[in-house]
């Protein structure tokens, strides 16, 4: 092979229309603001009320930090290339941002999976919801989902990387995902791209058919409930987890289990930012606007604060 290993990539970037620029800056800016703030403030609402401690919040928390650290991985640096001409990173800072993204894209699947076990749990056997669901339990689960994300995206991270890229440097995407990186190496990316399926596909299926059995057998047990009021009850304990899976699957369906030839570059960019961008931003609004408990709580928690702004501009105007 002729040419030098390449040190650093070049995005393409989102698009080259130069008047839209000023208008997505400002847009993901307010998404990733918006992310942040919300995904970090359910993790201090459910660590800072006793109410909420329970291991259906106990996940929800987990989501949210996940939600946390999936957006800084990718939205600051796209936000920030929009400025740019030259959008670049090196080498090993594109191994790094693929290796945290697949591997907290890898854990909100398998936690998602979990969280509709501790649904099934609660709805199904609820008079031993506590006995099975232990702290001790709960922190097990976690553990196993963060171990198996991080363990299959070093899988698919050493075998990228550690190709030969030797031609063009330019990834026609906004950042470093495998499929527009392996088109770039210069050595035979079989076994890379057969790794990369076969992972994507069974740490999919696995925890999507979790999710689907745990509604069926939930909904089975619903439908079993005589009162009107348990069965509402029963529904919305759930709706939120439901919703924010849907939302979650269908982004990932859309972006990455579609045949290649029959999607363009710009609608695999569009995919993409959904999935990687909004995605996080959604899951706080879909617990809080369906969750009654934590609505609830807010309210109170806002009530509390004006209170006290009310006591504090009175006390200065008095002085």
């Amino acid at each position: 092979m002729n040419g030098t290993q390449v040190t650093v990539f070049v995005f393409s970037g989102l698009t080259d229309d130069k008047k839209l620029l000023p208008f997505l800056f400002i847009l993901f800016s307010l998404v990733y603001i918006i992310s942040i703030v919300g995904n970090i403030g359910i993790t201090a609402l459910v660590y800072n009320t006793s109410k909420l401690h329970s291991p259906m919040y106990y996940f929800l928390s987990v989501l949210s930090l996940i939600d946390v650290f999936y957006s800084c991985v990718i939205t600051p640096k796209m936000i920030f290339d929009l400025l740019l001409v030259n959008k670049v990173i090196s080498f090993t800072g594109c191994a790094l941002q693929f290796f945290f993204y697949a591997a907290l894209a890898g854990s909100e699947n398998f936690l998602l999976s979990t969280m509709s076990y501790d649904r099934y749990v609660a709805i199904c056997h609820p008079l031993h919801y506590m006995t099975i669901m232990t702290r001790k339990k709960c922190l097990c689960l976690v553990s196993v989902v963060f171990s198996v994300g991080f363990l299959q995206s070093a899988v698919q991270t050493s075998c990228t990387f550690s190709l030969q890229y030797c031609r063009s440097n330019l990834i026609d995407h906004f950042y470093c995902d495998v499929p527009p990186v392996l088109k770039l190496s210069c050595s035979n990316t079989f076994y890379c791209n057969m790794i990369t399926v076969y992972i994507v596909g069974v740490g999919t299926i696995i925890p999507f058919l979790t999710i689907i059995i745990s509604y069926m057998l939930i909904l089975s047990s619903i439908l079993r409930i005589t009162s009107q009021e348990g069965r509402k009850k029963a529904f919305s304990t759930c709706s939120s987890h439901f919703i924010c899976a849907s939302v979650f699957y269908l982004a990932l369906f859309f972006n990455y289990l579609r045949p290649s030839s029959s999607v363009s570059s710009s609608q695999h960019k569009v995919a993409s930012i959904f999935y990687a961008v909004v995605t996080p931003m959604l899951n706080p609004f879909l617990y809080t606007l369906r969750n009654q408990e934590i609505r609830r709580i807010i309210e109170q928690v806002m009530r509390n604060l004006t209170s006290v702004i009310r006591h504090r501009l009175g006390a200065m105007f008095n002085l």
